[in-house]
């Protein structure tokens, strides 16, 4: 990327080496989204204001005085800190823009412009950017209200499912609308990447927190909009599947999901109860779903006859869907039980960090992990000094080698 920079190494590179992101995003949503395309080789330049990112101050738990929040969404990424308002370095921030292929923010919508940072200035000088903005609204009505995640769990309706059915509503235990939401701003990303391969024209993304819950809550938001039903709070029961939620055991709960006849079939088998599948009243997943609270206690019956592990055991031998209720120690366990290796460390040394894999695997261009969460601005003498030269000089954007 600046004139002391060598290429990545062959087989490392990834499927976006080259890719020069800006990333003006903070918190979550925007820093996950980007976090994903540093693993598959981008070189994301993180601006962050003097204060650096929020999460850097969200603790506890902390691994060093370190948030562990900020450790989980910022490996691959170089820091550089500019306040915006100063003009001086409102330019450098402008100059990072008019080279960088992407651009990501989640500043309220108008609040790049006063910086002319906004979608309209930026692409006078570098029309082919691809441009992309998360609000929690949308730029329209709501553009004047701020979006959190717990808000849009409340205001989509997600959190009037979520909980017992004669308590209150609860939030889900993650900002899952904020992780889905960088998910699609990723999605969008590399499909206007690939509009810009075809076409050499860059445009604009936007993505907004309700619009990415709307679209999350799947089989609800078709129960509303297609079936004129309005969803409400079960507990762990599914409103279509029985069975398909926690069941007791003779210690501890365990999730069974018999999804279709043949895995409820299955079920009665392990459990020696065949003849409840020959049942009239529990043939089909309708006639299971509607009398539910028949077929209930009679699942319950044999299954407190064992332990949750030895019913795991069987019940996933035998083909049938279930799993144990697991604390995150657990979820790491069973994963790496399965080969899945899902903790990697990032930096050496001092610097070394655990972080959790990248989600998806490539059988030829792998995810691969070369910075880790960097310091407030530990990069910014060497990004003013790549962003103070003549552009025509920067003729590959490839990352420095600095670690």
């Amino acid at each position: 990327m600046s004139q002391s920079a060598k290429p990545t190494p062959p087989g490392t590179a990834g499927p976006l080496s080259g890719v020069l992101v800006a990333d003006f995003s903070r918190i979550l949503a925007g820093p996950y989204a980007t976090m994903l395309l540093a693993d598959l080789g981008a070189d994301v330049v993180k601006v962050e204001g003097p204060g650096g990112d929020d999460t850097r101050a969200w603790m506890p738990p902390t691994r060093d005085e370190v948030s562990t929040y900020y450790l989980g969404i910022n490996r691959g990424k170089r820091s550089i800190a500019l306040d915006l308002r100063d003009e001086d370095d409102a330019q450098v921030a402008r100059s990072l823009a008019r080279r960088a292929d992407v651009l990501i923010e989640n500043l309220k919508p108008g609040g790049m412009a006063k910086y002319g940072l906004d979608y309209d200035s930026v692409r006078q000088d570098n029309p082919g950017l691809i441009y992309t903005s998360i609000t929690g609204f949308g730029a329209g009505p709501g553009r004047h209200v701020p979006g959190y995640d717990l808000m849009v769990q409340a205001i989509s309706g997600l959190m009037s499912l979520t909980g017992d059915p004669d308590g209150p509503p609860y939030r889900a235990g993650i900002s899952v609308f904020d992780v889905m939401a960088g998910n699609h701003a990723t999605i969008g990303i590399l499909a206007a990447l690939r509009h810009r391969d075809a076409t050499g024209t860059g445009q604009l993304v936007e993505v907004n927190l309700l619009s990415s819950a709307l679209t999350g809550l799947v089989n609800h938001s078709s129960a509303y909009v297609a079936g004129g039903t309005v969803p409400y709070r079960m507990g762990n029961a599914h409103p279509s599947v029985f069975p398909y939620e926690p069941l007791p055991t003779a210690d501890n709960d365990l999730i069974v999901t018999a999804a279709n006849d043949g895995q409820f079939r299955k079920l009665c088998e392990v459990l020696g109860i065949p003849e409840v599948a020959d049942d009239p009243r529990f043939a089909r997943n309708a006639d299971r779903t509607a009398h539910r609270d028949l077929l209930r206690p009679l699942l319950a019956e044999r299954l407190k006859t064992r332990g949750a592990t030895e019913w795991f055991e069987a019940l996933v031998e035998a083909g049938v869907p279930s799993g144990p209720i697991n604390t995150i120690d657990g979820g790491f366990a069973m994963a790496d039980r399965f080969g899945l290796d899902p903790v990697v460390t990032v930096g050496e040394g001092d610097r070394a960090v655990p972080t959790t894999r990248h989600p998806i695997r490539f059988s030829v261009t792998p995810a691969s992990y070369r910075l880790p969460p960097p310091e407030l601005d530990e990069h910014g003498a060497e990004l003013r000094t790549w962003l103070s030269a003549p552009e025509e000089t920067d003729h590959v954007r490839e990352e420095a080698d600095h670690v």
